[in-house]
């Protein structure tokens, strides 16, 4: 039986075309000995010495078959066409007559050698490459239709070789992010793992002959790592598409005590392609890794995050039918184990703070933490709640001391309180029932606040005025205690957002701080530390009355005339200019964010004033969504009035009028409670207080002849149902929180103290800490408040926050006790250190090194982050205060980042600053750190 003529293609034509290009010149005909591809092209065109010529091809068994295409083709083709005729028909047969036309005179053999050497441009092939006949045959017959091989212009390797072959026989150039800055594609686990999601991609490579599937799996497992077999394996069985949610399923196996009925239903699973243990267990880590990239990029690509979810649907598929999803609770991935870990975490904070915090921290340690924030906000919020009740029950000592604590403790359990009511993003009712026990057990306690303080309320306001307020900031005093002080420098810009609740403002104050705002409090009196600023409304509390007296700086009532002339009235009267702008005044025209008057008036020396309605309106019409949640975008004109703020060098004054409560209880239209005399939804004129209501009368009570009747509780309303209500005699209606911010760069007028998120947050909402922990000493005179450098301390308590969660175990541990005193800090140590003074030699204007050392010491007291208006007020205590926190952080860097190692640094997008411990150690006193290396690393040695 005569051996089977070589299989002939197009691309190995043209390399026989081109490499007898001088021959082609005088001749037409080219005798090719093998058997042309069934499904290749008959014509074609080719480039020979820069000119176009037709290729005509044709397949002939026989002398006279060849003698037949030969006539034909001089009969009908033009005189520059090539005739190539491929034929298992020897030279002998064929006679002089045919062979004299053809180039050489005889029959080509095909070399696949020299058609690859050809195809590629080089110079010379890899040795290696010679004795793998299926190789040479692979790249004649794969060489891409578009383009061709790559030239190589040097010697071919074998590497190079298969790579290109790869990445055409399995698609790889189609697979999104596949190449790299070369155009070259890039061979690792990342690529082939994507490429099995492809359409197509398997299936090609479960197609190719069974020598090059074996060869191309074992070069790839040297070059892409020892998972791509598994892969490989899997595309050949047809399972291809499912092979990265196969590998997270892998992880079942990855306890060593694994039930047999485990591993059966995993090998069912895998089929034929099951491999061994650790082979399992190299793939599931590829797997995984390729899926926590793809994960950090569905953060902000929405391509991406379809991506990752049929991935991860279609493991929870897969495992539910095999029964697996009860083992793979633990998992980092699955939908599915992030429900059970949100559920651990709702239900272990119901039982206790630390119980739900250890639960939590296995949920954020989940790879769809990030990927499903509003289900983590509410797992947070459930252990903060948790930790919160755990503290002693706070109680109401005074109007003054109420509103303190509701803007700086209590309306951040409001805050939370909302997103529990709004139970489980996702649905789970298992989750929401427990966040719902926990809103009911946390609303209770807040509804005790509530009643006691409008007993309290009814009393204080009996006599409470703007001349004699008892210790209260009351409204109509805001613009002359807070705002005057603030004209010293450029002129403030006050912000009214109408309805703004101590809840939305702790919102909106984050925000801002982490957009480079940095707020600022008046200096508190020795023994206190610096808080948050809160008003006491007037009565009731209604815009009508609290919003004018406001604007107007005294008791007044009255819609927006009376505001504006109200507002420049008292600016006149302190010889100040001033304009207020409301809403038809406060936008601009087409490709304007805000109008030209408004944008003059900011650009002049007056104080402007600017009333933002979009909260209020909200509670009349709703807001779209779970409305768990407010951020400066919310707010219309918000973001660009603080922007043109920032541009002018003006501080601005957050402020409300009044707070609001929300509608959480009742479904229906009608009132919740029926009453004579009712002339809102939350006040009414009459005779007696009923249950849950209290009598108000005063000087401040402006509305129903001086004497109305107020709910404290937040589920009475006298109308219809609203998303929302204010005029009550509620801690969060009653209270007008007070935000003043200063733009980056800007120094805080006299007596006045930056307020950092450490001490506007209260404890039990910040990241609990189990270190045993001092209490913060008090704000002497003449200073702000600084983290003492000497002891481990949690910043400070905000005022009022009495009552709240204790955070910390105060009592020394018997550790502690025995410690031996500490005679010198970190900080001191590092400056005294002979690499500091080698550093310092560097830097020109280097600062004082008791300032470096209380910047090291403040942020080792606070764990090793600060915020930079935290870490301002550690510097401001040992020296003077720069005004650009993030150059004088630089200059620190110069002095403690040894060789460019990152000892200090900005993170959180420059909103926080970090001190590696463990490496300034390292880098400044590398002789003790070693020792207690060497200590730690002999636990057992007897001492001498």
């Amino acid at each position: 039986m005569a051996p089977a003529l070589p299989r002939v293609g197009r691309r190995t034509v043209e390399a026989l075309l081109a490499a007898n290009a001088e021959d082609l010149r005088e001749r037409s005909l080219v005798l090719v000995h093998g058997r042309y591809a069934p499904g290749a092209p008959p014509r074609f065109t080719v480039t020979l010495d820069g000119e176009a010529r037709r290729v005509h091809v044709r397949d002939e068994a026989s002398v006279l078959g060849v003698v037949a295409a030969l006539h034909e083709h001089r009969s009908a083709a033009a005189p520059s066409d090539v005739l190539v005729v491929t034929t298992g028909v020897d030279d002998e047969q064929l006679g002089w007559d045919v062979r004299g036309r053809a180039v050489r005179r005889k029959t080509l053999t095909v070399e696949n050698a020299e058609v690859v050497l050809q195809r590629f441009g080089a110079t010379a092939l890899d040795p290696r490459m010679y004795r793998e006949r299926w190789l040479l045959e692979a790249l004649v017959e794969a060489e891409p239709a578009e383009g061709g091989w790559p030239r190589i212009g040097g010697v071919l390797t074998r590497d190079a070789a298969l790579g290109a072959l790869t990445a055409e026989r399995l698609g790889l150039r189609a697979v999104h992010g596949s190449s790299g800055q070369d155009g070259q594609v890039t061979l690792d686990a990342d690529t082939l793992l994507a490429w099995s999601r492809t359409p197509v991609g398997p299936r090609r490579f479960a197609e190719l002959g069974a020598t090059e599937r074996a060869e191309l799996k074992k070069w790839l497992a040297e070059v892409a790592g020892p998972a791509v077999p598994v892969l490989l394996s899997l595309a050949e069985a047809g399972l291809g598409h499912d092979a990265l949610p196969l590998g997270l399923l892998g992880a079942a196996l990855r306890d060593p005590a694994a039930q047999p009925d485990t591993v059966l239903a995993l090998g069912g699973l895998f089929g034929q392609v099951m491999p061994r243990r650790s082979e399992l267990a190299v793939f599931t880590d590829a797997v995984e890794g390729t899926l926590t990239r793809w994960i950090a990029d569905a953060r902000t690509s929405q391509d991406a995050r379809l991506r990752v979810d049929a991935v991860l649907e279609r493991a929870d598929g897969l495992a539910d039918k095999a029964g697996l999803t009860p083992g793979l609770t633990a998992s980092r991935f699955l939908p599915s184990s992030f429900t059970a870990q949100l559920r651990r975490t709702v239900a272990e904070a119901r039982r206790s703070p630390a119980a739900g915090e250890a639960a939590l921290a296995d949920l954020l340690g989940h790879a769809l933490a990030g990927l499903r924030a509003d289900q983590v906000q509410a797992a947070e919020t459930a252990v903060r709640v948790s930790r919160w009740l755990s503290g002693s029950e706070p109680a109401v000592t005074s109007v003054a001391a109420a509103v303190r604590a509701h803007v700086s403790d209590w309306g951040w359990v409001d805050r939370a309180l909302t997103v529990l009511w709004a139970g489980d993003p996702g649905g789970d009712l298992e989750t929401g029932r427990d966040l719902r026990a926990l809103y009911e057990q946390a609303r209770e306690r807040r509804q005790r606040l509530d009643q006691e303080f409008a007993r309290r309320l009814a009393v204080w306001a009996a006599y409470a005025t703007a001349q004699h307020p008892d210790g209260c900031l009351v409204v109509e005093n805001v613009l002359d205690t807070v705002v005057r002080p603030l004209t010293g420098q450029a002129a403030p810009l006050v912000l009214v957002l109408d309805g703004m609740s101590s809840a939305v403002a702790a919102q909106l104050g984050e925000e801002a701080e982490r957009d480079g705002w940095r707020e600022i409090v008046p200096r508190p009196e020795p023994g206190q530390v610096p808080a948050r600023l809160a008003a006491v409304s007037m009565l009731p509390s209604v815009t009508r009355v609290s919003r004018a007296s406001l604007l107007a700086g005294e008791a007044a009532d009255g819609g927006q005339s009376t505001e504006t002339s109200g507002f420049t009235a008292f600016w006149k009267r302190r010889r100040r200019t001033a304009v207020l702008f409301h809403k038809a005044a406060i936008g601009g025209e087409a490709g304007h964010a805000l109008s030209h008057d408004l944008m003059t008036a900011l650009a002049s020396d007056a104080v402007v004033g600017v009333v933002l309605n979009t909260i209020d309106e909200a509670l009349d019409n709703g807001r779209q969504g779970r409305g768990t949640t407010w951020s400066l975008a919310d707010v219309t004109h918000l973001r660009e009035l603080l922007a043109a703020a920032r541009s002018y060098g003006r501080p601005v004054v957050l402020v409300s009028d009044h707070g609001h409560v929300l509608e959480r209880r009742s479904r229906a239209d009608a009132p919740t409670a029926a009453a004579d005399g009712a002339e809102s939804a939350r006040w009414r004129t009459g005779d007696a207080a009923g249950e849950s209501e209290i009598a108000v009368d005063g000087p401040r009570v402006r509305e129903g002849g001086g004497a109305v009747i107020l709910p404290w509780r937040e589920d009475i309303r006298y109308t219809g149902r609203r998303a929302g209500y204010h005029g009550g005699a509620s801690l969060a209606e009653v209270t007008v929180p007070v935000l003043v911010l200063l733009p980056p760069g800007e120094e805080a007028p006299k007596d006045w103290v930056p307020l950092p998120r450490e001490l506007s947050t209260p404890g039990w909402w910040r990241t609990h800490v189990t270190r045993e922990v001092p209490q913060p000493a008090a704000v002497p005179a003449g200073h702000p408040v600084t983290p003492s450098p000497a002891r481990p301390a949690e910043p400070a308590e905000p005022a009022g926050s009495a009552g709240s969660a204790p955070t910390v175990d105060a009592r020394p541990s018997a550790r502690a006790e025995a410690a031996p005193p500490v005679t010198e800090s970190l900080g001191s140590t590092v400056v005294s250190s002979e690499v500091y003074a080698a550093q310092k030699e560097y830097v020109r204007k280097a600062p004082e090194a008791k300032v470096v050392a209380a910047v090291v010491d403040a942020l080792v007291s606070a764990g090793g982050t600060m915020s930079p208006a935290a870490l301002a007020a550690a510097i401001s205590a040992t020296g003077r205060v720069r005004r650009n926190i993030e150059g004088f952080v630089a200059t620190v860097q110069r002095l403690l980042n040894v060789e460019g190692y990152p000892v200090l640094g900005f993170i959180d997008g420059g909103h926080a600053v970090k001190l590696d411990v463990p490496l300034l150690r390292e880098q400044f006193l590398p002789k003790q750190n070693a020792l207690e290396t060497e200590e730690e690393g002999q636990p057992g040695e007897e001492k001498a």
